[in-house]
């Protein structure tokens, strides 16, 4: 294994949510619910072009999540499953993703839409959301299969906060 990695933030995220529990519990459930990125003022020069993207891939820090676990029950499952095998917060790394649509930049300041994170999300990278590079037809979904039936209006709970 390699030893230690660090990241530092480049920015918050701010969303309308206060907690976890509550919270949408993927960005495709938070239909146009608002949120704004606030990038370092240093790593201006990194938005040049962004304009040109609808959708970004938001990597971030999930600062509050419960310590790791090697075996949860999701969200949209009452049956356990590995980790690796879940979207949960309670991850060996608490590093969250998600595709957000992206509404306008205001020099340092991302205005997005669909968030699914808590507020003051300390955010690790912006990526954009290429379709060609992202999308896969025909990718199996293993047990999600079964559960996607249950996606409409989730929220989460406390079960993987702190």
């Amino acid at each position: 294994m390699a030893g230690s990695v660090s990241f530092a933030p480049i920015g918050l995220v701010r969303t309308p949510f206060t907690s976890t529990a509550g919270m949408p519990i993927q960005a495709v459930v938070a239909r146009d619910v608002p949120g704004r990125i606030e990038l370092d003022p240093d790593l201006a020069a990194g938005l040049a072009d962004l304009e040109g993207f609808s959708h970004l891939i938001l990597v971030y820090h999930l600062h509050l999540a419960s310590p790791p676990r090697l075996v949860v029950t999701p969200f949209l499952d009452e049956v356990e499953h590995g980790i690796f095998a879940t979207r949960s917060p309670a991850r060996p790394n608490p590093i969250g993703i998600s595709t957000v649509r992206l509404a306008g930049i205001d020099g340092t300041t991302l205005d997005v839409l669909d968030v699914d994170m808590v507020d003051g999300t300390p955010l690790l990278d912006i990526k954009p959301y290429v379709p060609a590079f992202d999308d896969r037809p025909g990718a199996r979904i293993g047990w999600f299969e079964g559960a996607l039936d249950r996606l409409e209006g989730a929220t989460a709970d406390d079960r993987f906060g702190t």
